[in-house]
């Protein structure tokens, strides 16, 4: 298996780039966020995700961990193979597309080549357990221990209100959670909405 590549980039196509390491060339697909990164000529070093099938050996090139460790989450969602998450990946850097799925915005994965609606609810679902708590932080993050039924721990009611809020004044969803995302990590536990909401407009205007 190959782990990683230090080479020569020689050539570049829509989705993939030829690395040429001590005369031997690799093909070796990308996104477009990582390819637009790369200059033709300049010595780069890959991190590889090797898929091997029966009828091909395919090369996945990343230039950031980051990159490479959504790419493998992402193909473990039914439905999204290796060019969908690169399509994905091309449109959302991997900050972003943390934020997007804990604030449960299909629409931002829309946008991505090969995702419809119903994909992109999939992806939401399937992932959303996984990153829901990365993008508050400790702020928003939900304790393990059990939460009655009907009720949210506090911290985690008053960041989904003050999203709520923003979203009725027009902002995105993914927009508004990465604000108030920001907002309740300077502000710490116990914010309250009537804080977070003027603290995460503060942001949005920055």
């Amino acid at each position: 298996m190959i782990a990683r590549l230090k080479g020569i980039v020689e050539s570049q196509g829509l989705d993939h780039c030829v690395i040429d390491v001590g005369g031997v060339g690799y093909l070796v697909f990308c996104s477009r966020r990582t390819l637009g990164r790369l200059t033709t000529g300049e010595t780069i070093a890959l991190h590889i995700e090797t898929h091997v099938r029966e009828d091909h050996i395919h090369l996945y090139g990343f230039l950031e961990t980051g990159e490479r460790d959504w790419f493998r989450l992402l193909t473990t969602v039914q439905g999204v193979g290796a060019k969908v998450a690169l399509a994905i990946l091309s449109v959302q850097a991997p900050d972003g597309l943390a934020t997007a799925i804990a604030a449960q915005d299909r629409t931002a994965l829309t946008r991505a080549e090969g995702v419809g609606p119903k994909l992109a609810g999939r992806i939401v679902a399937e992932l959303k357990d996984k990153v829901g708590t990365i993008a508050l932080g400790p702020a928003g993050r939900i304790d393990s221990a059990p939460v009655p039924a009907g009720r949210q721990p506090e911290a985690v009611s008053a960041t989904a209100d003050a999203v709520s809020a923003l979203v009725n004044l027009g902002y995105g969803r993914s927009e508004a959670f990465g604000a108030v995302a920001t907002a309740a990590r300077k502000l710490g536990p116990g914010a309250e909405v009537s804080a977070l909401i003027p603290a995460a407009l503060k942001e949005l205007s920055a």
